[in-house]
């Protein structure tokens, strides 16, 4: 049964990733491009925590750790560019 699961999210989750790079690739303004970008930045940690389900490991599940912690400054900071013109004030 899990292994079932595994296969349907692995899919679900290649299917999410198609679509965001499709909205980050004809996204009509530079907002859906990042919201394209942190979508795609969610379905790497959910893969990551896939491959630590399926292969039993911790690692993974520190690698998506970090992912989440990056994936958000660069969100926060790529937004702050947007609404101000600078990262520094």
């Amino acid at each position: 049964m899990l292994t079932v699961a595994l296969d349907l999210a692995y899919a679900l989750l290649g299917a999410a990733a198609v679509l965001a790079i499709l909205r980050l690739l004809r996204g009509p303004d530079a907002t859906d491009r990042i919201l394209a970008l942190d979508t795609l930045g969610i379905d790497a940690i959910a893969l990551l925590v896939l491959m630590g389900i399926h292969r039993a490991s911790t690692v993974y599940f520190e690698a998506a750790l970090l992912l989440a912690l990056f994936g958000f400054v660069g969100t926060v900071a790529l937004s702050k560019f947007l609404l101000r013109g600078d990262l520094i004030e």
